[in-house]
């Protein structure tokens, strides 16, 4: 593990929750950087900050709002979003391999958008994050004459995300990467419904008639690595960081 100072409190980082890495105080003001329907960021406001939520789908937002009346939130690209005065930290949980456009933009809003010392932690997919499953994916793809399946996530090894964060003007305090097998309690029917909830742009261009054999063929060659007695698991793979902005660097927006 990375080295870890007091700018991150005192916590155990393997295996806690996100929130305790970000340690919120009262009275910080944080971004929840694609929010999603603002679980994380009800989680950050308990701790007595203030929170605004960030994300480009309007009806996330939406439902943020409905489910969270009193904290804010708001429509924005992550690539692109900006702010009016500076932020103590900027937090992101199981959203950055979600923003494939530019990595490297994202992290320079992020950058723009805290104050100098200001904190940026996240979790994302890391590189071998869900391998057997996109196996089991383009495999299929191929048996149905099919050409290869365009992913739709952005899965970095540590070293290639660390450069980007320094580069992007950041020292990185924590950075892990670990195996994080997960049991897929929404997805009854295993990898056939894991493709359907997180990546249905890959069967946009299937023909209807050939999606429901090609899905049962993506769980006959899951199933040996992924399907237990218990039921299935998701072969997920996290990559989890903390970060400063450096003092003294400057932002160079895309």
């Amino acid at each position: 593990m990375s080295t870890y100072d007091s700018a991150f409190g005192y916590v155990s980082a393997h295996g806690a929750p996100l929130v305790d890495l970000l340690d919120p105080q009262p009275g910080e003001k944080i971004i929840d950087l694609g929010c999603g329907t603002g679980s994380f960021t009800a989680d950050i406001a308990e701790r007595g900050a203030e929170v605004l939520g960030i994300d480009g789908a309007p009806e996330m937002v939406a439902q943020a709002s409905a489910l969270n009346p009193g904290l804010s939130f708001t429509i924005g690209d992550a690539h692109d979003f900006t702010i009016s005065e500076p932020f103590d930290a900027v937090a992101s949980n199981a959203a950055l391999h979600w923003m494939t456009r530019d990595p490297d933009a994202v992290i320079a809003h992020v950058h723009a958008a805290l104050r100098p010392g200001g904190r940026f932690v996240g979790e994302l997919g890391g590189a071998g994050n869900c391998a057997e499953l996109i196996a089991a994916m383009q495999t299929a793809w191929r048996v149905f004459g099919l050409g290869e399946p365009e992913l739709p996530w952005y899965f970095p090894t540590p070293a290639e995300y660390a450069a980007r964060l320094e580069d992007g003007g950041f020292t990185i305090r924590l950075l892990e990467h670990a195996d994080r097998p997960s049991r897929m309690t929404e997805c009854p029917d295993g990898a056939a419904d894991w493709v359907r909830i997180y990546a249905p742009s890959t069967l946009a261009d299937v023909p209807p008639e050939m999606v429901d054999p090609l899905l049962a063929r993506v769980n006959e060659l899951a199933a040996p690595a992924l399907r237990r007695e218990s039921g299935w698991v998701a072969d997920y793979v996290r990559l989890r960081f903390a970060a400063i902005r450096k003092p003294n660097s400057s932002t160079t927006l895309p």
